[in-house]
């Protein structure tokens, strides 16, 4: 289910996407120069730091806690659970 989300909450979720974009459109091997500016991209994580603030702010005052947060690839997404079971155990 989607949530309903404020003009507001659209505005920033989208922002972020694009700056993340460019960052990652950007991005260049280690040792190679940039071609965004040391400053343009000093400004861009500051934006996207005041995003995260915003957004946190927003979800707390309408009730919604912010669940977000940073993933590898190759996190899975769920919960797993370990039996705690002996069942198919081999005892020796």
């Amino acid at each position: 289910m989607e949530e309903k989300l404020s003009t507001e909450e659209r505005i920033l979720r989208i922002m972020r996407q694009v700056l993340t974009r460019i960052a990652k459109e950007t991005a260049v091997p280690p040792g190679t120069l940039h071609p965004l500016s040391d400053e343009t991209l000093i400004q861009i994580r500051e934006c996207l730091a005041l995003i995260a603030l915003r957004e946190k702010e927003l979800a707390e005052a309408a009730g919604r806690p912010k669940k977000e947060r940073p993933r590898f690839i190759d996190e899975p997404r769920g919960e797993v659970v370990i039996p705690l079971e002996k069942t198919g155990l081999k005892k020796d």
